[in-house]
């Protein structure tokens, strides 16, 4: 199957784009195309105009900030791969970018259009969930700022309003004495996740935990934070009990089901990932102190 007939739009400019989105009827962006274009091709999306922001240079870059990183949301996914700014100070963004697909659409994926389209499956929402992501979005009548646990509106809906355009994601630096890991299960490598789970734990001097981050995907219609199992896990030594007490927690999360994968099925492998990721975290954060 072809698209649907739609004129295509190819601005040079965010201002040039935001005047396209706000004039036209039935719009569509365009960014890396890994997923839009395969809901084109099969008619789950049919839009009467594209927008095409391969052209907007503003939109894509890794910077430095006293804060963190800020990464333009058409950065490519191979492009924070090659970054050392992105290794040295995010490290756990990359390790989720390895399940990512393949080289070819890590090419030309990138990492708004990942976040904006919100697959359930999807190991980018994981990781900007646990990485406590900071989103700018713009619009005709100016920016606004909003946390990625708030973005997520419904099933690939992201919370943006009409006219709107994600434009960058600022990410925290790595904390010192900290460690991450991310985990997921799939049938193949490349596939979607079944379920994927990112693990941050910062340690003090006195090896108890001082912070803790655990976001889990596949769960539901979007990444959640583990809060129950990171309370029990801030202000303790993290050892083998507190990893298990953890791990229980993700496995009583509600989770919805198909023929294929049930709840059932899905809290399990929540609970095995996260022990795996918890460990695996431990172990670097130790390192680190």
């Amino acid at each position: 199957m072809k698209p649907a007939p739609f004129a295509y739009h190819r601005p040079e400019t965010l201002a040039e784009a935001l005047d396209l989105l706000a004039r036209l009827p039935n719009a569509r962006i365009l960014a890396g195309g890994q997923s839009l274009m395969p809901m084109l091709n099969l008619r789950m999306a049919t839009p009467d105009h594209l927008i095409d922001l391969g052209r907007v240079s503003e939109l894509s870059g890794i910077s430095e900030t006293a804060a963190g990183l800020s990464i333009g949301a058409m950065t490519t996914q191979r492009a924070i791969e090659r970054s050392p700014l992105a290794r040295a100070g995010c490290p756990l963004l990359l390790e989720a970018l390895a399940h990512v697909g393949h080289q070819a659409t890590r090419n030309r994926g990138t990492i708004g259009g990942s976040l904006c389209h919100l697959d359930p499956a999807a190991e980018l929402p994981v990781a900007a969930c646990a990485l406590e992501a900071t989103l700018t979005i713009a619009g005709r009548s100016g920016k606004r700022s909003i946390r990625f646990d708030e973005f997520p509106a419904g099933y690939l809906t992201p919370r943006l309003a009409p006219g709107e355009i994600l434009t960058r994601v600022d990410l925290p630096r790595r904390e010192q004495g900290s460690g991450w890991a991310f985990e997921e299960f799939s049938l193949r490598a490349a596939d979607f996740a079944v379920v994927a789970v990112a693990a941050l734990l910062a340690l003090g001097a006195d090896r108890r935990v001082r912070r803790a981050s655990i976001a889990i995907g596949g769960l539901g219609a979007a990444p959640v934070r583990l809060a129950a199992a990171e309370s029990l896990l801030v202000g303790h030594p993290c050892d083998a009990e507190r990893v298990a007490d953890a791990a229980r927690a993700a496995a009583e999360l509600r989770a919805d089901g198909d023929e294929v994968y049930p709840a059932e099925y899905r809290r399990h492998l929540a609970g095995v990932l996260t022990r795996r990721a918890l460990e695996r975290a431990l172990a670097r954060g130790r390192k680190g102190v």
